[in-house]
């Protein structure tokens, strides 16, 4: 039987789950798509730290090792930053390799790029791990978009701040304690600055921003808050009004221009995003013929953001599938 073959740029936190989830679900993508998929490399960093990856995998700290492995089909990008990520993908475009990326922080900047050039070369650019973990939001606005207009996007879109923001309600505890808890279960990072900053948050806005809307607002002119200045004091009082602080990214038209901002509100029950909680991200939208909805999943960990990844894969190869035998 064909197989799929496909590769790993990173094997961090996403990276293995990716590998997990492909071992684990092997049998359904076998029925689903008809061939196995089968990882063949995996790109790293450091060559001395031990690994769980099997024997007969290639390893390789060179892209260009990558790129040389026959009849490679895919490749899931896992890299944090701007670069060498979009190098990478770029790179792997021209070469006619299906790409699918959780890199929010390249995407974010580079992203429409990578479409175009996605285009060119006749090649597939999935993206959905990039935005609110398990939550298939890129998937659904896709599909509304073809004939709603989307009017505002309201969302929580980082597990860690909502957490933290959580226990400090809940559990009346200060900021400090509720991030070091948040690190302790494995939530947030060792330096949790891109979370409980916003920027994790603002460039998974700026994602959507461009699908929803077919552009970004001009990044600087962004309201972008963190959540390190909220009290326990705040929380409590908040609280005590039957309020709650949430952070929440916001991107909506208004006289023709777009705005946006990501930054702790205080929100009433009535809210649709009042009830998410914990590491949980959530996402409202506000379309022209369907009105408003609301899509929740978890957030953060490696097999939510796995998931969608694979998820993307899968797309992939049964959009293929069926059009090859639509051409038959």
């Amino acid at each position: 039987m064909a197989k799929i073959k496909a590769a790993l740029l990173g094997y961090g936190t996403v990276g293995q789950g990716v590998y997990t989830a492909l071992k684990t679900h092997r049998q359904r993508l076998k029925g689903l798509l008809g061939e196995e998929v089968e990882i063949v490399g995996v790109l790293i960093k450091d060559p001395h730290k031990r690994r769980d990856i099997d024997s007969n995998i290639f390893i390789t700290t060179e892209f260009k090792d990558i790129l040389k492995i026959p009849g490679l089909q895919v490749i899931f990008e896992a890299i944090v930053g701007e670069e060498p990520g979009y190098t990478y993908l770029r790179r792997a475009i021209e070469k006619g390799i299906q790409v699918i990326t959780a890199n929010k922080v390249m995407f974010a900047r580079y992203g429409k790029e990578l479409l175009q050039k996605g285009k060119e070369y006749d090649v597939s650019v999935r993206y959905e791990a990039t935005t609110a973990g398990g939550v298939p939001i890129i998937r659904t606005l896709k599909q509304i978009l073809q004939v709603n207009k989307i009017e505002r996007i309201q969302g929580i879109l980082n597990g860690t701040s909502n957490f933290i923001l959580t226990e400090m309600r809940n559990n009346e505890i200060s900021f400090d304690e509720a991030l070091k808890l948040a690190q302790r279960n494995g939530y947030a990072e060792e330096n949790p600055t891109s979370d409980i900053s916003g920027k994790d948050a603002f460039c998974k806005t700026m994602i959507l921003s461009e699908l929803a809307f077919g552009k970004q607002p001009i990044w600087s002119e962004v309201e972008l808050q963190g959540i390190t200045a909220i009290t326990s004091e705040q929380v409590k009082q908040a609280s005590q009004r039957n309020l709650k602080y949430k952070h929440i990214a916001d991107i909506y038209q208004e006289n023709g221009d777009l705005k946006a901002s990501v930054k702790p509100i205080l929100i009433e029950e009535s809210h649709p995003l009042y009830s998410v909680d914990g590491v949980d991200n959530a996402i409202t939208v506000e379309a022209s013929l369907l009105g408003r909805f609301t899509l929740i999943g978890p957030g953060a960990g490696k097999l939510p953001t796995a998931s969608a990844m694979v998820e993307d894969l899968a797309d992939i190869y049964t959009v293929k599938n069926r059009q090859l035998q639509l051409s038959i």
